[in-house]
């Protein structure tokens, strides 16, 4: 649950080869500390998607380290339309860092929190192999003690953030639904995830809804092909006539594991058509790549409902993207979705493996300039009093009120701009991005 920066492999695909086999870095014995930041600072000068925007006069030897280099570059990626620069992600990492996550094993308590209200934290997403998950913790538990201190406000989110994601050890005292407390004492430990939180099926007046959680395109792929497969044909056998698909945490991930999923919620009618395309920048045209459809089984519909937030980023947004010159896609949660339509891959360099972002992905109709995030249908608060898959959770209920009545529900409680903001920290360490490494030859 902590900083998943992605679980990467050597991601096979029909035709396609990883780009970093073609850079051939020298051994990192053979870098000097300033030998490495200037080679750093060079691969974006090539594969930047902003490169001409980068000044000869960057130093890359003014920068501590090679993550503060990737965000030195950030300030040089102007779009039109946009008055501040849109590049938030580029970033980079150790090899040993990211050789450790790259199977999708956190190591950590397994549960995040969000604010519901000033004084109010709660449980936001639990990990069920975790240490939280093993001691039954749930979404929707409010933390009333953290390590014995019962301040907790949103002018604590530093020392809140710390506990729950920087901690080997602590102890919480947990409010649960009905009103009863429990105590418990948490270890960090490594554990792996499982994305696919939750699969359901409801009946709604004469109509069957299928509710699928899924919080990551990130893990171990060949879990995640599996569950995909379960839960559609578990959809596609009970005849579901509406479905919701929950991303509301999810911050991005594999391309490729974006893509199975689209084949599999995609109408049988998208079949062979343009799905999406990623375009380098003008010294790359050569890796540009254009993906079609290749529809999975039987599930046909004609409607999706996307629960999103300002956590959905990248990926889940290249999904919904890529889904709505299909469908009709309809978006409900507290905030628009982060907005990120961008990507990256590995370059090593050393040590390091850098991430500049270097291309952009459009949808059939060439749609994809969504920096600003993507609008709402409707516009309700995040339930983080309830469990998933509660159907009196304010944005699952407000989607099942649409589906049943044809309107959605307009009385609705909003986070406060303070209460997101403290949000938005206890989030940070959560990953947001796409991550491709396929190129044509």
């Amino acid at each position: 649950m902590t900083a998943s920066f992605a679980v990467l492999g050597l991601l096979q695909a029909c035709k396609k080869h990883d780009l970093t086999n073609n850079l051939n870095p020298p051994p990192a014995s053979e870098f000097s500390n300033g030998a490495i930041k200037d080679s750093a600072a060079s691969y974006p000068g090539v594969f930047y998607l902003w490169y001409n925007q980068i000044p000869g006069t960057f130093n890359a030897q003014t920068y501590p380290d090679l993550n503060a280099i990737m965000q030195g570059i950030r300030q040089y990626s102007t779009e039109p339309g946009f008055s501040t620069p849109v590049d938030k992600w580029s970033f980079a990492m150790k090899k040993t860092e990211w050789d450790n996550l790259s199977s999708g094993v956190s190591g950590d308590f397994g549960m995040n929190v969000f604010f519901l209200k000033e004084g109010d934290l709660r449980v936001t997403a639990v990990e069920r192999g975790s240490p939280a998950g093993i001691a039954g913790i749930r979404r929707g538990w409010r933390i009333a003690k953290i390590n014995g201190s019962a301040d907790i406000n949103t002018a604590n989110a530093n020392f809140i953030s710390n506990a729950v994601w920087s901690s080997n050890t602590g102890s919480f005292t947990f409010v649960k639904p009905d009103g009863s407390t429990v105590d418990l004492s948490l270890k960090s430990a490594v554990f792996q995830e499982h994305p696919v939180y939750l699969d359901s099926i409801y009946n709604i007046n004469t109509k069957k809804v299928g509710y699928f959680s899924f919080n990551s395109f990130l893990g171990d792929t060949a879990e995640l092909y599996q569950e995909f497969s379960r839960v559609f044909n578990r959809f596609a056998s009970a005849g579901i006539n509406d479905l919701v698909v929950d991303l509301r945490y999810n911050g991005g991930g594999y391309v490729t594991v974006q893509q199975k999923l689209a084949n599999w919620l995609a109408p049988l009618a998208a079949n062979g058509q343009l799905m999406m395309k990623e375009q380098f920048n003008d010294k790359y045209t050569r890796y540009n790549s254009t993906d079609y459809f290749q529809k999975l089984e039987s599930l046909n519909l004609n409607r999706i409902y996307f629960i999103v937030s300002h956590n959905t980023a990248s990926a889940s947004e290249l999904l919904i993207n890529n889904l709505k010159p299909f469908l009709d896609v309809q978006l409900v949660g507290p905030s628009k979705t982060y907005g990120k339509p961008v990507g990256f891959f590995p370059i090593p360099v050393g040590e390091w493996y850098i991430f500049p972002v270097s291309f952009r992905s459009t949808n059939k109709n060439a749609q994809g300039n969504y920096f600003n995030g993507m609008d709402l249908n409707s516009q309700v608060a995040d339930g983080l009093d309830k469990d998933w898959g509660d159907i009196t959770e304010s944005c699952l209920q407000n989607v099942l009120s649409n589906i049943s009545t044809g309107v959605y529900r307009t009385s609705v409680a909003r986070e406060t701009i303070q209460i997101q903001s403290v949000n938005n920290i206890l989030a940070a360490p959560e990953f947001k991005g796409a991550i491709d490494v396929r190129i044509k030859k």
